[in-house]
Order: C-alpha cells, then structure tokens, then sequence
C-alpha cells in the first residue's frame, strides 16, 4: 500500500494553497485510475500525468463510475473560528460499491431524461452540466448498488458519476470544483468525487485535506431499517457542543496521522469515538450490542453513518486471523440481524 503525506488543513475558500500532488498521486494509483478521467483538480491536470506517465485511462465512453463510502469514519463540528466557513466537516470511508453512470447525448438538446426517473437530483446536476459546458442533452441512465437513504454515499456517488459520465462523453476536462459548486447547489456531498480519505466540509462542498489510502479494511454491517433524508437530517442537526467541538479536533487530527501510516487500531477507535459522540444527535439502536460484539470478538472498531441507518463492525483485513474474527463477528451479529453484508474499502495499491 502506497503512503501519501497528508496536507494541512486549510480554511475553506483557501482552494490555491491546498496540495494537489497527494491528489494527483491518489488518481494516478491502479485503484481509482479507471473513475478519475476527464475529471481535474486545481493546479494540476491528473489526466494529462496519466499521460506522461505513459498510462491511458481505460474509458473514454460515457460510461462513468463513482464509489460510495460506509457512512463516515468521523463526523462532526471543529470549533468556532478554526474554519473561515461552515464548521461542518467529516472524513470519508470509501468502498467498493459503486453508481454507475451512461449518459447518450441528442444533438439540438439541453434537457436531459434520466432512467430511473426519480433521480431528479442526477437530472438537475446533469442539465446544469451540460450548460456550463456548452454541450447538448440526451439521455442519463444510472444504476446503483448502493441503497438509498442509508448513508452510504448513494446521492453523492449518483451526482459524481453522472458529471464524470457527461465529461468523458464529451472529451472534456471538468474541474472538481465545478462539480463541487454544481453539487452544493443540490445537496451536502459525502467528498466521494475525490480519491483516497479526504476531510471534507459536506455542506460547502469543499475539499480540507486530502488524508491518504484507507488501509484494507472489511466492515460487517447491518442496516437498522427506514429511511434519512441528506437534506432534511442536515436542516434538523443543530450545533455541537464546544467540548465536543474540541474532541472532533483531536479525532481530526489523529485520522490525519493513523491514516497514512495505515495505523489501524488507531482508525478503528477514531471511528468508535465519532459513533459515541454521535449518538445523542442520532442515536443508533444497535450501538451497544455492536459495541460488545466488538470487545467480544477483540476487533478495531464500531462505525455508522452519522445521517444514515447503517453501523458496523471493522476488522483488518490484512491480519492473519482475520478469517476467524470474521466468523466470530458474523456468529456474534447474527442474533439481531440474520442477514449482515460485508463491505470492504476501497485501497490504493500503486
């Protein structure tokens, strides 16, 4: 696994003085090379050191892809000041799910159909699009296997891939920013439009620091049922605590230690401590239970998706007992949900 350096946080709106190499490093790795054409970065062009590297991206249709993230590692307020806008933060855990997009132009067209025809925020983003790029319309069809309402990136990962479809369509380099802008004008976004773990302000669309690769974890994760609307959960939320906000600030600043040296068990109690702070806010039936289950079967830790229904249990992948605590887990699980899924994240390997 690749280690990426994380760059310091940066007050929104500071854009030109974060890093972007970190960035373009993320999209260059085999992992996310293939979702990353056509889309850029500030001050640097991903695409074009794909070039120089001598490595073409794979497709140049308008067939796109954007992976979801299980719920978030952390999520939170950093206190009053710190940030020059919204406090709002989170940081990602992305995995191997993902929303697929095709987008057909029609010539003489700037509206667009989109199949299923409930993704109206897709068809919004999509028309928005394509009038910021001066191309014509057609026809957007999305398939997903990330659920709805869960707090599994789903919206976001629709969004994101819709603009990366149109942009391969169309040959044309897109900038994250105006996906960003184009996204905010939406909805809150989960950051899944950037590679790697990012620490991202979900109600500006703005990128804080780009944190490296999520080591090779696998998550057991159940859904406790209904439904969390991003925009509505996002109204209804409130503020943070100032004690709270200064513990969301040591979490920050561990994730952005633990998660380029791979460090595990640190990532796994950052995500249990987000999961307990969480829970007076939106409280989760089943943290308890996943809590024992957890010091039971001696794995990393508990993470939920702070506006969604999912919470689960991580474990490492790369230890080699990982095949018996995943058993154990499962066994240990299995009395309140019959039917648990295996995640797994989305690793760098360059």
């Amino acid at each position: 696994m690749p280690t990426h350096s994380a760059s310091s946080i940066q007050p929104a709106g500071g854009r030109a003085s974060i890093a972007t190499r970190e960035l373009v490093e993320a999209a260059t790795d085999e992992v996310w090379r293939p979702f990353m054409c056509h889309q850029t970065f500030d001050g640097a062009d991903a695409a074009e050191i794909i070039a120089e590297n001598g490595q073409q991206p794979r497709f140049y249709s308008g067939d796109a892809l954007c992976c979801g993230t299980f719920g978030e590692l952390l999520q939170g307020q950093l206190p009053i000041g710190s940030l020059s806008r919204d406090s709002h933060f989170l940081v990602t855990m992305p995995i191997a799910l993902f929303a697929r997009a095709h987008f057909m132009p029609i010539s003489g067209t700037r509206s667009v159909t989109v199949y299923p025809s409930h993704k109206v925020k897709a068809k919004r983003l999509a028309e928005n699009l394509v009038t910021a790029l001066g191309a014509s319309g057609g026809i957007l069809f999305l398939q997903s296997e990330l659920p709805e309402g869960k707090g599994l990136a789903s919206s976001s990962a629709d969004l994101v891939a819709t603009a990366r479809s149109i942009a391969c369509c169309f040959k044309h380099r897109v900038r994250t920013s105006l996906i960003e802008k184009l996204m905010a004008e939406i909805e809150p976004s989960d950051g899944v439009m950037y590679p790697g773990v990012v620490a991202y302000q979900q109600r500006a669309c703005s990128l804080l620091s780009f944190l490296g690769q999520m080591p090779p974890l696998a998550i057991v994760g159940i859904d406790e049922g209904g439904t969390v609307e991003t925009v509505d959960y996002d109204q209804r939320r409130g503020e943070t605590s100032a004690s709270h906000r200064a513990e969301y600030q040591e979490l920050l600043h561990r994730a952005r230690i633990a998660i380029p040296r791979g460090d595990t068990a640190t990532i796994g109690r950052i995500a249990t401590a987000s999961a307990l702070l969480h829970q007076e806010r939106a409280p989760k039936e089943h943290l308890n239970p996943m809590l024992r289950a957890c010091e039971a079967t001696d794995t990393l830790g508990v993470i939920v998706a702070h506006s969604g229904t999912m919470i689960g249990i991580l474990l490492d992948r790369m230890a080699a007992d990982f095949p018996r605590k995943l058993r154990s887990v499962l066994a240990h699980v299995s009395p309140f949900d019959n039917s648990p899924k295996i995640y797994l994240t989305m690793t760098g390997c360059q």
